[in-house]
């Protein structure tokens, strides 16, 4: 069993590698499969699972309640939810939804995450994320949704996702966030230069990483810097015994602000390589060198 691992001081235990589930939908799986996805990965230690209220167009916590309705209560009490809300979708599931945008206003939020919590079947979400940036956004609005959340029991920690650090900021100076759920990868290093990263190791504010291995680019892309980093990757994992994937989760853990990855596959062996990044430390020299086949040039 992993230990779990705190995303600040006050906030979240988290187990260090977290399961991403926004293409559940898809995988065309019985609520039993789905059960048995969920206690395979509890079995390697990732007890945190990451949701969005619009992932599968507002169809994945449903799914993931119903096989978690399956499970013992004891298997039910290991686990640690995430979920974001924010994005306002077109789709079927919510006609009333003209054009794509986002809401941030304490109704949305609050209705969101008593949303999440029926279709999760669980009374309380540990974590629960603005997912991205809205220029309409009031944070003393938000703040206080989330104190409200807060104080019904309903919410236990709250954060950001894909917020630049102004943002950011400018958010946790009306409540105390607990991570900044961003992109980062060899082939998305922005958070590097633009103060990101920077901003949560000062704050000693852990990251959440979504798409650690760029969608799969990382391992099977045809581009021109894809595949470079694949051959960076292949190189790397030689000198190591492990697999290319192992080494792009470890190139992500080997920063000073020691982000938890979310890994999303219905493949129980993508969570097995990202496991086991844990276990390897790149580096510096090894660091570089990904960094350099993605960037097409030494570092500066």
């Amino acid at each position: 069993m992993l230990p779990l691992t705190s995303l600040a001081a006050d906030g979240p235990r988290l187990s260090p590698i977290v399961a991403g589930v926004w293409r559940m939908a898809y995988w065309g799986w019985s609520a039993q499969e789905r059960l048995r996805w969920i206690e395979q990965s509890v079995e390697l230690g990732v007890t945190s699972f990451d949701h969005a209220d619009i992932y599968g167009g507002y169809s994945v916590e449903a799914l993931f309640g119903e096989a978690l309705a399956l499970a013992s209560p004891s298997l039910r009490q290991r686990l640690q939810i995430v979920s974001k809300c924010g994005i306002k979708l077109v789709t079927p599931a919510r006609p009333e939804h003209r054009i794509k945008h986002y809401d941030t206003t304490a109704a949305h939020i609050i209705a969101s995450a008593e949303t999440s919590l029926r279709a999760l079947g669980v009374e309380r979400l540990d974590l629960l994320l603005v997912h991205r940036p809205d220029p309409l956004m009031d944070a003393d609005e938000v703040a206080g949704a989330f104190a409200a959340l807060r104080d019904a029991g309903k919410v236990a920690h709250f954060g950001a996702s894909n917020f630049a650090p102004a943002t950011f900021e400018l958010l946790a100076s009306r409540f105390p966030l607990s991570t900044n759920q961003i992109e980062l990868h060899p082939l998305h290093r922005a958070p590097f230069s633009d103060g990101t990263l920077d901003q949560l190791q000062r704050l000693r504010i852990r990251p959440m990483i979504w798409s650690p291995l760029a969608g799969g680019a990382l391992l099977s892309g045809d581009g021109e810097a894809e595949r470079r980093v694949q051959a960076a990757l292949a190189r790397v994992a030689g000198r190591h015994g492990c697999t290319a994937a192992t080494v792009a989760f470890a190139w992500l853990l080997r920063l000073p602000s020691r982000p938890l990855p979310v890994a999303g596959s219905r493949r129980i062996e993508a969570l097995r390589d990202a496991v086991a990044a844990l276990q390897l430390t790149l580096s510096a020299q090894d660091w570089a060198e990904i960094w350099q086949a993605a960037a097409g040039r030494e570092l500066p």
